[in-house]
């Protein structure tokens, strides 16, 4: 019971749809008043129908029950409708919600939290809500409905007899009680497995051509079919409660009837009872335990539905580390008078939460002036990576602060930082999409013209013009239809569209051919000009283009200057330079 009020959740999205909603209860009562009018239509038929021996009776109360049993047919229709589209839009609102959210939390948080679970919240426990909505809890409203109706009934018709199926009933609920707090545990217990199954499987399909190429198949098959059975032993052992559950109340619900309709029929042989008022009474004793049966199926079904609420609940109540304070301060307008994306670091502090007794970067200050290129090099591990993520704000510096254009980052609104800085990851992002979608992806109100003129400056027009469909081709999930170097010229034609004044690019040139290469260099040196650079990199041309080149060390700037003067000077660059650029 301590995880039903998770179910709130919904509340307000029922709200947004309060006509539908009373629309559906209107519908669920209406058919639930019915179905206890066909008992007295019974009732009627037996007794005034079948007792005078004519047809004139018994062709009057068939045709009322057969007007009732049409209005029972259109109200069940129309509930059946209006909670199904309520569940459908529920649930699309649901997922839209944990989706929003998903995107709102940083990196950092993927980092800590498996991808898996976030897309079983998505699918698994959005889906158990969107039945909840769409079926559950009407057939719940309307078995509690018809119970409450029929236990009414069945006093007026017999209270004597009603009394024995009253004395049952705690016998009923007793189980499903026990039964149902062990089927509320098992139920979540399922459900991680089931998460545990989907991160598994998405690790794995994502790695294919790792997995393919380390022979691991036999491995990761014997993996997955062990989760499969964890999975399916914890579903099993929710399914045996609820069977046991189901047992016991149908043996117990129908017993109660058979007793009751011995005692009945010894009733009508007294002459106590007519034998109408006993088909009624029948009739409402069934339609009881039945929904009595009803109510404890549903009740699993509203438990596991909690369960799902509070895995969503937990989800959506975590507060994203990186968000836009409550007044933001506006980053300085173009055409201001100064130009923009002048990037600093000033005294900057940063440990990593899984790694706090080693920091990152340990009193960083350095700024990229526009118009400047500062290239940053060091060993894997020195600092390079973290400082982009300062930048980019994906996550805030223990001490110190980073600037861009004067403001301070945590004063600004993250979105509006982003909007004016260009990344070229090392391992560029390919989506699902066509050429065109993918390049404009940054801007997507860019025109054709526009988009063509960037991937010219990135070297990509001429392999783009060749693809099957052109600028309309669809580049496979990941880009699979593209080579390494082709996908890092879409993503540096994105970063060209974009026409940030702030640029960062991590290994940009990293995937391509030395003619590749020249051509690319060449357009970064001519969309570098007039904007604020900062790469990581280990190439000699872009390290000898730069105007200046710092040098990390364990999160530290332990030396500063052009390519030569720090070759001259010896140390870690030279020690780099022999072996990074020995080639070339």
């Amino acid at each position: 019971m301590n995880r039903l009020p998770a179910l709130r959740i919904i509340l307000p999205l029922l709200r947004a749809h309060a006509a539908r909603v009373a629309g559906a209860v209107l519908a669920m009562s209406m058919a639930a008043g019915l179905l206890l009018l066909l008992g007295q239509g019974l009732r009627r038929i037996v007794d005034d129908g079948f007792a005078h021996h004519t047809t004139t009776n018994l062709d009057r109360h068939a045709l009322l029950m057969a007007g009732l049993i049409l209005l029972l047919a259109l109200s069940t229709a129309a509930r059946f409708y209006l909670v199904s589209w309520l569940g459908e839009r529920i649930g699309a609102a649901l997922r839209q919600k944990v989706f929003a959210h998903a995107l709102e939390l940083p990196p950092s948080h993927y980092e800590q939290h498996r991808t898996g679970d976030a897309l079983t919240l998505l699918t698994a426990d959005t889906e158990i809500l969107r039945g909840l909505v769409g079926a559950a809890v009407s057939h719940w409203l309307r078995a509690a409905i018809t119970t409450l109706g029929a236990l009414a009934m069945l006093f007026i018709t017999s209270p004597q007899l009603a009394l024995l199926v009253v004395a049952v009933t705690p016998l009923v609920v007793i189980p499903l009680v026990l039964f149902g707090r062990r089927e509320r545990r098992l139920s979540r217990i399922a459900q991680e497995r089931v998460a545990d199954l989907g991160a598994q499987a998405e690790e794995t399909l994502n790695a294919m051509a790792t997995v393919q190429a380390h022979v691991h198949e036999a491995a990761d098959r014997a993996r997955y079919a062990a989760r499969a059975e964890e999975s399916v032993a914890a579903s099993l052992a929710r399914i045996r409660v609820r069977a046991l559950l189901m047992l016991s109340i149908i043996l117990l619900g129908f017993g109660a009837i058979t007793l009751s309709l011995w005692v009945g029929g010894r009733e009508v042989l007294a002459g106590r009872l007519t034998a109408g008022e006993l088909s009624a009474f029948v009739f409402y004793a069934v339609l009881t335990a039945t929904s009595v049966t009803s109510l404890s199926e549903l009740w699993s079904e509203v438990q596991r539905a909690a369960g799902a609420a509070e895995r969503v609940g937990e989800f959506l109540a975590t507060i994203p580390t990186i968000r836009a304070p409550e007044h933001p301060i506006a980053l300085p307008a173009p055409g201001a008078g100064q130009p923009l994306g002048r990037l600093a670091f000033e005294n900057v502090y940063f440990r990593y939460p899984s790694r706090p007794e080693q920091p990152a970067l340990h009193g960083i200050t350095l700024t990229v002036e526009p118009g400047e290129t500062v290239a940053l090099v060091g060993p894997s591990g020195a600092g390079k990576s973290t400082l982009f993520q300062l930048a980019l704000r994906f996550r805030d510096p223990d001490s110190g602060c980073v600037t861009l254009d004067g403001i301070d980052l945590r004063q600004a609104d993250p979105a509006a930082i982003r909007a004016r800085i260009g990344l070229v990851p090392q391992d560029p992002v390919i989506f699902g999409a066509d050429v065109r979608d993918n390049i404009r992806y940054g801007r997507p109100d860019a025109s054709d013209a526009e988009i063509r003129a960037a991937a010219e400056a990135a070297d990509a027009h001429g392999f783009i013009e060749a693809l099957p469909e052109g600028y309309g081709t669809f580049l496979g999930e990941k880009g699979v239809r593209l080579s390494g170097g082709q996908r890092q010229r879409i993503a540096i034609a994105r970063a060209i569209l974009r026409d940030p004044p702030l640029l960062l690019l991590d290994e940009a040139t990293s995937a391509l051919d030395a003619e590749s290469e020249a051509a690319v260099q060449a357009a970064l040196a001519r969309i570098s000009r007039g904007r604020a650079v900062l790469v990581i990199a280990h190439r000699l041309a872009t390290v000898r283009r730069a105007n200046r080149i710092l040098v990390l060390d364990a999160g530290r700037v332990v030396a500063e200057g052009s390519h030569d003067a720090l070759v001259a000077e010896g140390g870690l660059y030279a020690r780099l330079a022999r072996l990074q650029f020995a080639a070339a």
